[in-house]
């Protein structure tokens, strides 16, 4: 008879957020998969749950994903806990989603407390259309790649930061994204919990004279549709419509098509646009 794989979330900071149903799976699980068995151990003990614990963090991720999968097809029921928050999101769990989609080994996943939304509501930014991206790079490669995927994206970018490298994410997310507005969560549902919401300016200004201290979630706003229309202005501004018809042309596209993008953002008729167009 197989058993089975819970994926469950752990509370972020307040421990009184778990959920019932968490609790029920702790307490009725043959053994628990632990990131860190020694912080799990105290959540453990709080609720007094008397579980085996196994280790299972992002460096044995791969090989302890099969084991947990043999012990599943044996008939066991398995609770995988981060140290905080919900597995798979910036911490293990990921691969063993993907190890038992592989296997049809049965697997559930239980909704619980994750830092992202709980800070996306708190920003009060855009919570319609967002983009997490966990932690961002340390290498200046990898930074540049990121840059270039979300500079133009419309949705409200979150990111995780530890307080040692916090200011000089900030001062790289104002560099390369411009001064935008933003939210800051720190400790989020613990006893220090703080937001603070400005540009990004204002929240380096704040973070000089206060050290940084605790985990941090940074929520910052996409960019808008006034910023892209300027942005595509600027690249044709100083043509005339007849260059900036040959400039798409030269480009690979053909006239048709040309006259018809140059009529869209010069906000122009087709027909108007055409009559500069006889001749190329």
């Amino acid at each position: 008879m197989s058993g089975k794989i819970y994926l469950v979330p752990t509370p972020i900071g307040n421990l009184k957020d778990i959920t019932l149903r968490a609790l029920e799976v702790l307490e009725n699980c043959d053994v628990v998969a632990a990131e860190d068995t020694r912080q799990s151990l105290k959540l453990l003990n709080h609720f007094n749950i008397k579980k085996p614990l196994i280790s299972y963090h992002m460096h044995n991720e791969q090989g302890k994903s099969e084991n947990l999968i043999d012990r599943a097809r044996e008939g066991q029921k398995i609770a995988l806990i981060t140290d905080a928050g919900t597995p798979g999101i910036s911490d293990p769990g990921s691969i063993v989603v993907q190890r038992c989609i592989e296997a049809n080994t049965p697997f559930e996943v239980l909704p619980g407390a994750t830092a992202t939304i709980t800070a996306l509501v708190y920003s009060g930014l855009d919570t319609s259309k967002f983009l997490f991206r966990g932690f961002i790079p340390r290498e200046t490669k990898e930074r540049k790649i990121l840059i270039e995927e979300i500079i133009n994206h419309r949705e409200t970018l979150i990111f995780y930061e530890a307080p040692h490298r916090l200011l000089d994410t900030l001062s790289f997310l104002r560099e390369e994204l411009g001064d935008r507005n933003m939210a800051i969560c720190r400790e989020l549902t613990k006893l220090h919990e703080e937001i603070l919401r400005g540009n990004i300016t204002h929240i380096i200004d704040h973070y000089k004279e206060i050290r940084p201290r605790g985990e941090y979630v940074l929520i910052v706003e996409g960019k808008t549709l006034e910023q892209i229309k300027e942005e595509a202005e600027k690249a044709w501004a100083d043509l005339s419509i007849e260059e900036h018809i040959i400039k798409y042309v030269n480009e690979g596209m053909n006239k048709k098509d040309a006259i018809k993008l140059v009529a869209k953002e010069r906000e122009m008729s087709k027909s108007e646009v055409y009559k500069y167009s006889i001749g190329i």
